[in-house]
């Protein structure tokens, strides 16, 4: 794969994900009952080994982690309620620490399922056969129709009557949208061309 596309592909990823092209809802995936942030915390749960799940928090946390793992440890098999009272109780607290390592607000666990939007399934199923094609192609798609969607829109009303200031005021609107949505998508792509650059000497 020629190394310039495989960067583009990669930048326009890091878009989709942090907002820029798909709705914000796609960033609750570690809140859902079966993100990967639950599956560690259960799979630490079965068996009994917390570093499994100390990679979503950041070492300032740990502690408080590795307190909560052992106190759920503690009670879970006491009775099935309250299994899964002190279950959830330790998916809420990594779940929450993550969110709060990450810089973003912790609202609550999400039930198996929720919608995520296409990019982040995707992107588990890309890992999991170990081509990145389909989530290639999802990406450069979403991206070329809003692209040329917001081009067109803005062309069509680049030839406004300059008598006509509603008209001159929808041009002015339509270009604005058209820079606010490619300027963020070179800037990331200068900025990780920069980064890759300097690393390099």
């Amino acid at each position: 794969m020629n190394t310039t596309y495989f960067k583009s592909t990669l930048f326009l990823t890091a878009l989709l994900i942090s907002g820029f092209l798909i709705p914000r809802t796609a960033q609750a995936h570690c809140d859902s009952m079966d993100g990967p942030v639950v599956q560690a915390a259960q799979k630490a749960l079965e068996t009994g080994n917390v570093d499994l799940v100390l990679i979503w928090v950041n070492e300032a946390q740990e502690e408080q982690i590795r307190e909560t793992f052992t106190k759920t440890l503690d009670v879970r098999n006491e009775s099935e309620s309250v299994r899964e009272v002190a279950d959830t109780w330790f998916f809420e607290t990594l779940v929450r620490l993550h969110r709060e390592s990450e810089g973003a607000p912790y609202t609550g666990l999400k039930s198996a399922g929720s919608e995520t939007g296409p990019v982040i399934p995707a992107t588990d199923q890309a890992l999991e056969t170990g081509s990145a094609k389909d989530l290639r192609d999802l990406i450069v798609n979403a991206f070329e129709q809003q692209l040329y969607a917001h081009f067109e829109k803005t062309l069509r009303s680049k030839d406004f009557d300059p008598e006509k200031v509603e008209a001159g005021r929808e041009y002015v609107h339509n270009y604005v949208e058209l820079i606010h949505f490619v300027k963020p998508v070179y800037d990331l792509m200068d900025a990780e061309n920069g980064a890759a650059h300097s690393h390099s000497h």
